[in-house]
């Protein structure tokens, strides 16, 4: 984590900046134990299906997504956020931008 960062109050917001036709990421924290990154998906942009080990907390700062989990669909607006269980496969998909932390935690 860097310094600047530290001890500060701070909008999330403001902490990354969207990118054309881009997924951009910035990891805030990583700890042996979990990470916390913050992204911003242009409008059509996603990550396509996957899986992770461990569970994680997607929190929608800015924007809306759509966030499939196990084929179930779900719509994620700013101020809301949807675990995804470890070991289900899930997509993101940016309905319009979107800004979004992502707290994974690893035990």
């Amino acid at each position: 984590m860097s310094e600047e960062l530290k001890a500060k109050v701070l909008k999330v917001g403001d902490l990354i900046d969207y990118q054309e036709e881009a997924v951009v990421s910035r990891e805030i924290i990583r700890k042996d134990t979990g990470t916390v990154t913050i992204f911003a998906f242009d409008k059509g942009e996603g990550l396509s299906e996957h899986t992770a080990p461990f569970d994680a907390m997607v929190q929608v700062v800015d924007g809306k997504a759509e966030i499939i989990i196990s084929g179930q669909k779900n719509v994620v607006n700013k101020d809301e956020m949807i675990i995804m269980p470890a070991n289900d496969p899930h997509a993101l998909n940016a309905l319009e931008r979107f800004k979004m932390v992502l707290t994974m935690i690893r035990s």
